[in-house]
């Protein structure tokens, strides 16, 4: 997905891993599926949980240099990357048709693989785009530029996208969304502390370095450093917090465009949307208005030459990871080191084939589907979704906090999700999209100008709900509220998720929860304020929307009370609606799983573990992973979704048949008390 779907679409983790196959080479598994080599036995699983059920894994898997994060979702996109390199280069040995999507596929991979020519091009390919910035003048030549930057897919100060009115689901909107931070999280700006000072002089030297590989003399660099820094930090001081950002409501502005465009003045933004071919849209949503009003105060501050620097900066960043070996380095060892811990980059066969995956992702997708993707897989899942989505109602059903006209409209929106499961119907068009020689920065340019035209026509236009927001290739989940449906896409339909070989408790526990999880985001604290038809409405009544709160705060609290690393606590307010689809995607599969037994002979233990076992180890051993401590606290910032640990061992104190299938007691660190737990769905 795109970084602003990401916004307004729920996935099950965070970004997205490309895949392609379905199958994992090597994989040892017992017949009921239970792989036990994952397993720990050295550890109880009433102590740890999520060390007994994949500490085996973590012992047998460790991090790799090139990852920060290493889990089996890694391993399994990861294995499956190999099967992609395969598809690419069975295109480039093949004769392709000029202009043909598989001559644009071999030739863009074939041009991040060419280091010689990348490393002989240097920073010649941007320096046309560093012309045109140093060329501003005022006002107007500013918004234009800015406008030029954001049609590139580069967002200095703010993100701009086309996408549902929240209020009128079914027209799309021009929407702006607050941005500007290269290091993604105010708190990497504001926040004290020596971790913070050396991780804020790494990013200093960062700037200089990326300016001095572009030519600039050592003054100019040290000058655009300063400015880069002064407007940053002024923006991470305007910038709502993370938290603020999860209710829909309060980041919902739609007003008249030209109202909108007539109140800021530090740059043209008449302009700016003219540039972008939208001077003719009515309206538009600036999602934190307030962000706007004080970035034209900020401004006010800072001199056009150092907005100049900072715009030049942005594209330096941005272009960084495709140019010669000495950004890429330089990148990496800021972004990859510093921030997450990397150790090395990763090999230049990957980085370039994520680049064309990305670009041509649904080309690339129609190729994948065709070689790799079962369709019995599909069918099973529409079998599997259908008695999800029968067991949430019968849970919607009998809530005891839950008034019965608020159960209703709830019921209705249940009722009316859209399931999309393995691919689009209808596969996108690339024939537009032009492939040329001259630098592989450029051909990355024009995939993304390609990608946000494709965007901007749809402004003002009815959204049509058939597209996907994800590739078929991609192993993630997805709910997506403004067109209420839920998405698996192929490469997530495969073990360890999904095996048509394991026992049904092993399913339901994998694939099943995911299902659940996508579900319930229609019904945690951000997805319940969308009605069925995708629009953002109260539907509930007062009170059912206060127990609903309190119940939500408990869940934070427990969460807030964890400490990740150090003296570092997760954040149960930003990750609440990601732990409350957890919870929520555990009791209605493992409620779905028991329905599935009715008129069944009870399933058999099999290799020590009861079919109730199967199940909560079925879900643990989606998060396995080893993880860097400075990826725990990157993460903690910047991830909507609880670190894999905790998905496992916070989310199962408070499921009471996991109690039941393990025998955990008062006396056990994986207890709760029965008054401290929560249910929600």
């Amino acid at each position: 997905m795109n970084e602003m779907n990401k916004m307004i679409a729920f996935t099950l983790i965070a970004g997205s891993l490309a895949a392609a196959g379905c199958s994992m080479p090597g994989r040892q598994a017992a017949p009921t599926g239970v792989v036990l080599a994952n397993l720990d036995t050295a550890v109880a699983p009433s102590a740890d949980f999520y060390r007994y059920a994949c500490g085996g894994w973590m012992k047998n898997n460790p991090l790799k240099p090139e990852y920060a994060r290493y889990g089996m979702m890694d391993k399994l996109a990861e294995n499956n990357q190999h099967q992609l390199k395969e598809l690419f280069e069975e295109l480039s040995a093949a004769s392709q048709a000029a202009g043909s999507v598989g001559e644009k596929i071999a030739s863009f991979y074939a041009q991040g693989l060419d280091s010689v020519k990348l490393n002989a091009d240097g920073a010649a390919p941007v320096k046309a785009g560093l012309a045109e910035i140093e060329a501003i003048t005022d006002r107007a030549s500013l918004a234009k530029q800015i406008a030029r930057l954001h049609r590139e897919g580069i967002s200095p100060y703010f993100y701009l996208f086309v996408s549902a009115d929240e209020k009128n689901s079914s027209m799309n909107i021009v929407q702006l969304y607050q941005g500007g931070l290269a290091m993604g999280d105010r708190d990497y700006y504001l926040q004290p502390g020596a971790d913070m000072d050396q991780i804020r002089q790494a990013y200093r030297n960062y700037i200089t370095d990326l300016f001095t590989l572009a030519g600039y003399t050592p003054r100019q660099a040290e000058a655009a450093t300063d400015a880069v820094l002064k407007i940053e930090t002024g923006i991470a001081g305007i910038s709502i917090p993370k938290e603020a950002l999860r209710d829909p409501q309060k980041n919902y502005n739609k007003m008249a465009l030209d109202e909108f465009a007539s109140a800021g003045n530090f740059f043209d933004w008449k302009v700016y949307f003219e540039t972008l071919g939208l001077d003719g849209q009515k309206e538009i949503d600036p999602k934190q208005i307030t962000f706007y009003r004080d970035l034209d105060k900020l401004m006010k501050g800072v001199t056009l030459p150092e907005q100049k620097y900072y715009l030049a900066y942005n594209l330096l960043n941005d272009a960084a990871p495709y140019l010669s070996d000495d950004f890429v380095n330089a990148s990496f060892e800021f972004y990859g080191k510093m921030m997450s811990g990397k150790q090395e980059q990763k090999p230049r066969w990957k980085r370039a084939l994520g680049t064309v995956d990305n670009a041509l992702a649904e080309a690339v997708g129609q190729m994948y589907v065709a070689k790799y993707f079962p369709p019995s897989s599909k069918e099973k899942m529409l079998d599997l979704v259908g008695n999800l989505q029968q067991a949430l109602g019968e849970r919607i059903a009998g809530l005891e906090w839950m008034g019965d006209t608020t159960k209703a409209k709830a019921q209705e929106k249940l009722a009316a999700f859209t399931v999309k499961i393995g691919y689009p119907d209808t596969w996108r068009d690339y024939s537009a999209l032009e492939i040329k020689p001259d630098s592989y920065w450029n051909n990355v340019r024009r995939a993304r100008i390609f990608e946000t035209e494709y965007q901007l026509a749809d402004a003002g236009k009815p959204v049509d709900k058939s597209r996907w927001l994800m590739s078929p290739q991609t192993v993630n989940a997805y709910y997506n509220p403004t067109t209420n449906e839920i998405c698996f896409p192929a490469a997530i339909l495969q073990p360890p998720f999904f095996d048509p070989a394991a026992d049904d408790a092993l399913n339901y526990g994998a694939i099943g929860v995911v299902i659940g999880h996508e579900m319930t985001h229609g019904f945690d604290d951000q997805g319940r304020n969308y009605d069925k038809e995708g629009n953002l409405t109260d539907w509930w009544t007062p009170e059912d929307a206060a127990r609903f709160k309190e119940r939500a705060d408990v869940l934070a609290a427990q969460y807030n009370a964890i400490i990740v690393a150090d003296t570092v606590h997760a954040n149960g307010e930003y990750t609440l609606g990601e732990n409350i689809a957890d919870h929520g995607g555990l009791l209605v599969a493992h409620a779905a799983y028991n329905k599935s037994l009715e008129g069944k002979t009870p399933a058999a233990v099999n290799d020590g573990f009861t079919p109730e076992q199967r199940f909560f180890l079925g879900y643990a051993t989606l998060w396995a992973q080893n993880i860097r401590t400075e990826e725990i606290l990157r993460l903690t910032k910047l991830d909507v979704h609880s670190l894999a640990e905790w998905r496992v061992n916070a989310a199962l104190r408070n499921i009471e048949p996991f109690y039941t299938a393990f025998n955990i007691t008062p006396a056990d660190s994986m207890y709760m008390a029965p008054e401290e737990r929560v249910v929600i769905w």
